[in-house]
């Protein structure tokens, strides 16, 4: 072979070799766009950038049965997740932040936050519900009490099955998060905007000095002001736990889905690199049951996603609160059927929608349940 041969092919495998490592270093970009787009948008989904390189990343394959009655609700409600009606339909994510400053991220804690994600995969929309953590609901295993209890006791799974037997849905994903993964994600993201009132600055700060003991961190910036101000990853995770403000628990839940709405606005400002290290300091802080091939099949779309609408469960109108006996204080369904009905309405824009056998048992148990204690 001739040297000016030689050269050419040196010449061509170079432009090969960087063409390759070019379409490589923006199929990773995709990924990481997607991670933050959707999935910090619904709870630290950093997670699955270290799904996809195949981490330490805490990956917890789970099993979960839909209910016969449902499977051709839910081939109507895919196919009706565009106005052509020939979409991907839906993909619903429960969202779970554990009481556990280190470790105990599936098991043996009750879990301080409960959101479902509803992501449209086609408007790419995405609709926030808290589920209040001291609601009265079947715990998926025909035991009733705070919902919260079914994952210290089964763990995601467990959890899962309680919000689909309870409220009809075909949950399949889940994040779970503990205090430390809010923390250092906030921080990578460079802070989080949030309005503080003169209600909520003295909370603000005591759970802060709380959770810097936890956590084994040497101090803490007070706040002082009110206002709109840019909260540090401590701040915002002592102020998704403030409840001791007009609106209780209520408003605690409606504070923790303001944070991640400003997490998902934050992370569309910052760049690939600022993305891997947030995920790479997230991965022992969070738990996960995504896989590859998910991640994968959104990517090409994350940068759309938008959330564009947040509500609380029970709904206002069809709740109250009482003491039901050695179980405490609970946020009581009233008329869980009617309340499963609106939030099918919410999410999916069917209305007038027909509840499950299984809910409407549900809701008959809670409703005797908690009759004797209503009004007292």
């Amino acid at each position: 072979m001739s040297s000016e041969n030689r050269n050419a092919d040196d010449i061509r495998r170079k432009r090969s070799a960087k063409a390759a490592k070019k379409k490589a270093r923006k199929k990773r970009n995709r990924i990481i766009l997607f991670t933050v787009e959707i999935l910090v948008l619904v709870a630290l989904g950093v997670v699955l950038w270290g799904v996809s390189k195949g981490t330490q990343v805490d990956k917890i394959n789970i099993e979960i049965e839909q209910n016969p009655e449902l499977e051709s609700y839910y081939e109507q409600v895919n196919a009706s997740s565009n106005e052509e009606g020939t979409g991907k339909g839906y993909m619903q994510v429960a969202l779970f932040g554990v009481d556990s400053r280190e470790g105990e991220l599936n098991r043996n804690t009750r879990t301080d936050t409960i959101i479902i994600a509803s992501i449209n995969l086609d408007t790419h929309e995405v609709k926030l519900v808290s589920v209040y953590r001291d609601t009265y609901l079947n715990l998926g295993n025909d035991s009733y009490n705070k919902c919260n209890g079914a994952y210290a006791a089964g763990g995601p799974a467990q959890a899962i099955q309680m919000l689909n037997m309870n409220l009809d849905l075909n949950i399949q994903h889940y994040v779970t998060v503990g205090f430390r993964g809010v923390v250092e994600t906030v921080n990578g993201l460079g802070g989080v905007e949030i309005d503080i009132t003169s209600a909520e600055i003295g909370y603000l700060n005591d759970y802060q000095y709380c959770i810097a003991e936890d956590l084994g961190l040497s101090n803490y910036n007070e706040v002082t002001n009110t206002g709109v101000q840019m909260l540090d990853g401590l701040q915002a995770c002592a102020y998704c736990r403030i409840r001791y403000t007009a609106g209780d628990d209520f408003r605690r839940a409606e504070r923790q889905r303001t944070v991640l709405t400003q997490m998902s606005e934050q992370a569309k400002l910052c760049s690939a690199s600022t993305l891997v290290t947030i995920a790479t300091n997230a991965f022992e802080n969070v738990s996960t049951s995504f896989d590859l091939d998910t991640i994968l099949e959104l990517a090409a779309e994350a940068p759309n996603y938008t959330i564009v609408g947040s509500e609380g469960f029970p709904f206002t109108e069809y709740r109250s609160t009482g003491t039901i006996g050695s179980k405490g204080s609970c946020v009581l369904p009233m008329d869980l059927a009617t309340n499963v009905s609106m939030l099918h309405e919410f999410l999916f824009g069917v209305e007038d929608y027909q509840p499950s056998s299984t809910v409407m048992e549900c809701s008959e148990r809670i409703a005797a349940d908690i009759a004797p204690y209503i009004g007292q």
